[in-house]
């Protein structure tokens, strides 16, 4: 026979196991319950019913519930890629999956966000502020998850710069040139895109720095965005070889008014747009540029001016720095420019300063790169003399 002390012990060793199998009972079934109520979740979001309206919320019901950040990427990519087909191989997803997922974000949202039409996905009304408040957002979030990686010292600092097209190859690679050296700790994200005069990219947080123009001064630009100053620009300025402001090299504002001027179009820099356009409206205030039939080609773009049916100016974005007569003055043969030459606008009253801007509220190693390499591109450089070939 057993003493009495194993019989306790082992009495007490049963009580034990009995409690732990009610104990995983318990936490089983809970388990089941939660898979369930998952489940039956799953299906509703993932299997919409089909041909079913969408649900608008009832009114006063408050902010809409549900929505998670895979709606919004899944909805920017859509819209940037236009069909449903190459969304889907862009997120490495199935076609099936984004259509439901979309159809779940509408139903979330209580109306509809894109049309289906036979040219396309046309985004409603309501669809286009989705689209900018989700870049804002997801923007914002990749911004934060970065500082946060970087607070605690995981991974590279990253840095994301926008240069937009159009710029000087003088200004974009002395500070391309300038960042990459400057950033060998750090992986810059090179954005090729067009910044307003609010720099809003910068200031919504989709960017963190860009070489721009500000055709207003530094102060104008809101918090919290810093800016550094590199050097004016203005246009150049293609006449036909014919008016009278050819022979002596130099055209007045009143002149230059007095001719269609083809420039722009807007959406390709609209801060200098806008403000070129009320300068010549002092002189004209029915003046309007016209659009380039070519935007990148400015020889095709003189072609057009020189075969206009009236006479016809051709200006170009910010270009050239600001009164500077540095650039090689050549006998323009026909077949170059078809008759149009290139003159100086008197009194330099086109004007746009180039700016490095950034956020204030990126960490301080990245903005003391970004002054450095701003300090180096305001250096005065050597001018070589002006080449006259005849």
């Amino acid at each position: 026979m057993r003493p009495a002390s194993d019989k306790t012990a082992g009495t007490r060793a049963t009580r034990e196991e009995l409690e732990r199998l009610a104990r995983g009972q318990q936490a089983l079934r809970r388990d089941l319950a939660a898979a369930a109520i998952t489940s039956a979740q799953a299906r509703e979001e993932l299997i919409p019913a089909q041909g079913e309206p969408v649900q608008r919320p009832a009114a006063g019901a408050g902010v809409p519930q549900g929505i998670e950040l895979r709606h919004l990427r899944y909805f920017v990519a859509l819209a940037d890629a236009g069909s449903f087909t190459k969304a889907a191989e862009r997120i490495f997803i199935t076609q099936p999956t984004l259509s439901q997922q979309i159809r779940r974000l509408e139903e979330i949202m209580g109306t509809p966000l894109l049309q289906r039409r036979r040219e396309g996905l046309k985004l409603t009304a309501a669809g286009r502020v989705l689209l900018d408040a989700s870049r804002n957002v997801l923007s914002l979030v990749d911004h934060e998850v970065s500082r946060t990686r970087q607070a605690a010292g995981l991974g590279r600092q990253r840095l994301r710069m926008v240069m937009p097209p159009g710029l000087p190859e003088s200004l974009a690679v002395a500070a391309t040139a300038g960042l990459r050296a400057a950033a060998a700790e750090v992986d810059v994200v090179w954005l090729e895109t067009a910044l307003d005069a609010e720099f809003s990219l910068i200031g919504t947080r989709r960017a963190d720095a860009g070489l721009g123009w500000l055709t207003a001064g530094p102060e104008a630009l809101p918090a919290p965005l810093e800016v550094m100053v590199l050097e004016e620009f203005e246009p150049q300025v293609w006449i036909p070889s014919t008016h009278a402001a050819a022979h002596h090299g130099t055209i007045s504002l009143d002149e230059l008014a007095g001719l269609e001027v083809i420039h722009g179009p807007r959406r390709a820099q609209a801060g200098t747009y806008d403000a070129w356009t009320r300068v010549l409206q002092t002189v004209d205030p029915r003046f309007e540029f016209t659009d380039p039939p070519f935007r990148r080609s400015l020889p095709m773009t003189l072609v057009c001016a020189a075969t206009a049916g009236r006479p016809a100016a051709v200006l170009t974005g910010p270009s050239t720095v600001a009164g500077s007569r540095a650039w090689p003055i050549r006998r323009s043969r026909p077949a170059d420019t078809c008759g149009m030459v290139r003159v100086s606008l008197q009194h330099h009253p086109l004007t746009a300063s180039a700016a490095l801007v950034w956020s204030g509220d990126l960490p301080r190693p990245l903005q003391q790169m970004l002054f450095e390499t701003a300090d180096s591109l305001t250096a005065p450089a050597p001018r070589r003399p002006a080449e006259v070939v005849s």
